[in-house]
């Protein structure tokens, strides 16, 4: 039986390979996450190593939760440079500086910091051309900046830091070892210590650190321990070992993340492989019911059989395993090299490993995800009667009862699932009611496959061959179902998707034209590093005085602590005047200006707080002590502020930066906001990250970020559909192989091979299509039950993305037509008298 199972499968190559690439495609994707992330994880390890490579201890200022952390003094310098086993004991100051490029806009990084720091000829920074800084209008720039500026030395460069734009002069263009211009990407910028103090930290003689080298014969765990006794507990000591470290965690956790989410799309992948592997199998057991049977009569026992089919997954699973490793591993050093030099970061990559994690899931995945699915085809095989050796027919149809109610069980099961998910925030229970409700879907296709294939059927049936297309996609509705599944959960999930997007653009849009009462918007890029660009409060001021200015508004932001918890505010220059631009009406208390220990809040927040007007809240700010502020009001439910404390204009005062970070213009009635605007925009001519715009042009640029990340999603999505696609070929490739006789006795009997190929098309047509309106439908539900659960976080209108849609109804068209080349072609060349007498 061994035997005779190995050569039935070698028998049949095409059949073998097509078996095996859905399988290949889901276990490269899973083992291919492992490899990238595994290589990056070592690369910013050995990163890490190299920043700190000099420097044997550190020391920072100790922050409380919630404060930000004072500067250290020249005077714990001295006293570092006191303690026994110190060579040296260097100031450090480190702070954002952002670089302005020849084109007058700030120069950008894809995650990598900007910042600036003070030059002291110990670091790990060599002078590569020209000289280091020496006054206070020269600076020396890191060679990634020089490249990707396109700066040399004698140039002018501008620079943002916590002042307005100022220039310098380049005197020199440093490199680190190896002769490489970054770490990391980062970009970088080193002026004079005094003048770094002050356009860094704000003020002369302070340090955001200490560099710490230690006497030969002292260890770095001596030193700090000693450092840190001399010191006390006011300060972090650590060695550059551990600093090292702890960057490295905090990076690879990040990294796990990604790694998850390229796993879960290498899950999707192997879901809809799971569909053509079982659609496959089904097709293997129906066209050797035959052989199975002989074999049967022959005195093959039940077991044996399904030792048989399982023994045939096993061999596919094994080699797809294999393939699906080796393209894995491929496919992640490509991306590795991908994101070290188009990501922006000019990362070093670290040599390219094959972690036993990829290993291993590539082969259980691979062989696992195979067996499964065709376990239910040998059970099937082992039932085959001897005496069906006599039929013609392989499989009689089989009634569809059990497994419409088995489906709408599923079904519901995965709905209530979600909807317990969504209630509370779960992403376990939302994710398991995708997949549940995905299944359950998949097993109610084979009842709507015979109604809706035939009306899709009739588009395309003007003809005769277009007419047997239409009948042979719609008479074996589980195979037609399985296979439409298939295309179906890559369709459904990236239509879900833009719903949610659509709603949420729709949602914005509503907002700026109804609740938002401004013509200008000043605002500026956020920066990757965390802090958003803003502008000094005296342009607030020079906005309110241009001529043609009603009123204008504006909030310096920060985080603040009540107890433990982290909550988002701000500081409002004028309340009335906020009140009014965004149509806020109290729901307690009086909307007026508040005073210095007043605040107020939204009542979603307050009811999630327990608080109402008169109610103490302390908070801590990032300087400063505790302060307990008084409830003034509370304004009604809105989308503008949500979860956020408006505090007084004095409050600015102790927040990280008490600069605007964004403002709110009204112009006088009948003025044009278009001259307001040309009035209002040279005020930033020193700041090129602010920009001044009107309500449509914000909304614009606010929502663009909504097509970045569906762009993203469609990318990795198609990987599932590619191999929906692959399944659809697989399908009507073993479908030809099964009908041989048919289409002989088609060509006998006068059916030329256009006509062939044709009908073959219209089948592959009509099962992408049917395909495509199930994952539009289910689609649909998904984004549409996602934006009711979203109601709370702002998204408020339900959006539908019609010309997407239909566009993805064209794309599965096309994609009926690809499909059907090869399967149609091997139709069309079959030999007429070996097709007829085919068994």
């Amino acid at each position: 039986m061994f035997k005779a199972t190995l050569k039935s499968l070698l028998s049949r190559k095409l059949r073998l390979v097509l078996s095996a690439l859905a399988v290949v495609l889901g276990v490269m994707f899973v083992s291919g996450s492992f490899v990238l992330t595994d290589t990056l994880q070592r690369s910013f390890t050995d990163l890490f190593s190299s920043a700190y490579a000099n420097v044997d201890v550190s020391v920072t200022p100790k922050a409380e939760k919630g404060k930000q952390p004072e500067p250290l003094t020249p005077q714990a310098i001295s006293d570092v440079k006191s303690v026994a086993g110190v060579a040296s004991a260097v100031g450090d100051v480190q702070g954002s500086a952002r670089p302005i490029g020849k084109n007058g806009k700030v120069i950008t990084t894809s995650g990598s910091p900007r910042f600036g720091f003070n030059w002291t000829g110990t670091g790990l920074e060599k002078i590569r051309d020209g000289k280091a800084p020496a006054g206070e209008n020269e600076v020396a720039v890191g060679g990634y900046l020089a490249t990707t500026g396109g700066f040399k030395v004698g140039d002018d460069i501008a620079l943002l830091t916590m002042e307005p734009k100022k220039t310098f002069k380049i005197t020199g263009i440093y490199e680190y070892a190896g002769g490489r211009d970054s770490l990391g990407g980062e970009l970088s910028v080193a002026f004079t210590e005094p003048v770094a103090q002050q356009l860094l930290l704000g003020k002369k003689d302070v340090f955001s650190g200490i560099t710490v080298t230690a006497s030969q014969g002292t260890t770095d765990d001596a030193l700090r321990d000693a450092v840190a006794a001399k010191l006390g507990s006011g300060y972090d000591v650590k060695t550059g070992a551990v600093l090292a470290k702890e960057q490295a965690d905090q990076i690879n956790e990040g990294l796990k993340f990604f790694n998850y989410v390229l796993l879960g799309f290498a899950g999707i992948a192997l879901f809809v492989g799971i569909f053509i592997i079982l659609n496959t199998f089904s097709i293997i057991v129906a066209q050797r019911t035959r052989e199975l049977a002989l074999l049967r009569s022959m005195g093959a026992s039940r077991g044996q059989v399904i030792g048989s089919v399982v023994l045939e997954a096993l061999v596919i699973g094994l080699i797809a395993s294999i393939v699906g490793l080796g393209a894995g591993i491929g496919i992640g050093a490509l991306l590795a090299n991908i994101f070290s030099s188009v990501g922006g970061t000019d990362l070093q990559l670290a040599s390219i490993g094959v972690p036993m994690s990829a290993i291993i899931s590539s082969f259980a995945v691979g062989m696992i995800v195979t067996v499964v699915a065709a376990v239910m085809p040998a059970l099937r095989a082992s039932r085959i009667a001897p005496v069906a050796a006599m039929r013609e027919a392989a499989t009689p149809d089989r009634p569809l009862t059990k497994i419409t109610i088995t489906g709408a069980l599923v079904a519901a099961a995965g709905g209530t699932s979600l909807a317990f998910g969504f209630n509370q925030a779960s992403l376990p229970l939302i994710f398991g009611g995708i997949l549940v409700a995905f299944v359950g879907v998949a097993l109610l296709t084979p009842i709507l496959s015979k109604p809706m294939v035939s009306l899709i059927g009739r588009l395309l049936s003007w003809s005769m061959p277009g007419l047997l297309g239409r009948r042979n996609s719609a008479r074996n509705p589980r195979r037609t179902a399985i296979t439409a599944a298939a295309l179906m959960v890559g369709i459904s999930l990236i239509t879900g998707v833009s719903v949610v997007l659509t709603s949420a653009t729709k949602s914005i849009e509503k907002l700026a034209s109804g609740q938002l009462q401004t013509d200008l918007i000043v605002s500026g890029e956020g920066q990757m590093e965390g802090e958003p660009a803003t502008f000094r409060r005296d342009v607030l001021t020079k906005i309110e005085k241009t001529d043609g200015v009603k009123s204008a508004v504006g909030w310096s932001q920060d985080g603040v602590l009540e107890g433990e918890n982290q909550l988002f505010a701000v500081g409002v220059t004028d309340m009335p005047a906020m009140a009014t631009m965004f149509a806020l009406k109290p729901k307690s208390g009086t909307i007026a200006p508040l005073k210095d220990d007043q605040l107020a809040l939204p009542e979603e927040l307050a009811a999630e707080k327990g608080w109402s007007v008169g109610s103490k809240v302390t908070l801590q700010l990032a300087k400063g002590e505790p302060k307990t502020y008084t409830i003034g009001f509370i304004w009604v439910k809105s989308q503008v502020l949500q979860g956020a404390l408006v505090l007084p204009e004095s409050a600015s005062a102790n927040f990280r930066s008490d600069q605007i970070a964004q403002a709110f213009v009204q112009v006088a009635p009948g003025v044009s906001a278009a001259d307001v605007q040309k009035r209002v925009e040279p005020l930033f001519a020193d700041n090129p990250e602010i920009t001044v715009q009107d309500r449509s042009a914000f909304v614009k640029q606010t929502t663009s970020q909504f097509d970045t990340v569906l762009l993203m999603i469609q990318i990795l999505l198609a990987l599932a559909i590619l191999i929906a696609v692959l399944g659809v070929i697989n399908t009507l490739a073993l479908s030809v192989i099964e009908r041989t006789r048919e289409l002989g006795l088609l060509r006998a009997i006068g059916m030329r091979r256009a006509q062939v190929m044709r009908m073959i098309t219209v089948e592959s047509v009509v099962i992408s299509v049917f395909g495509a309106v199930l994952g539009l439908a289910v689609g649909l539900a998904l984004g549409i039950a996602t934006v009711q659960a979203l109601k709370d976080q702002g998204i408020s209108e339900i959006g539908l993305p019609w010309m997407t849609m239909v566009q993805y109804l064209v794309v599965a068209a096309f994609v009926g037509v690809i499909a059907a080349i090869l399967p149609a072609i091997r139709a069309a060349r079959l030999n007429v008298l070996d097709a007829i007498a085919y068994e």
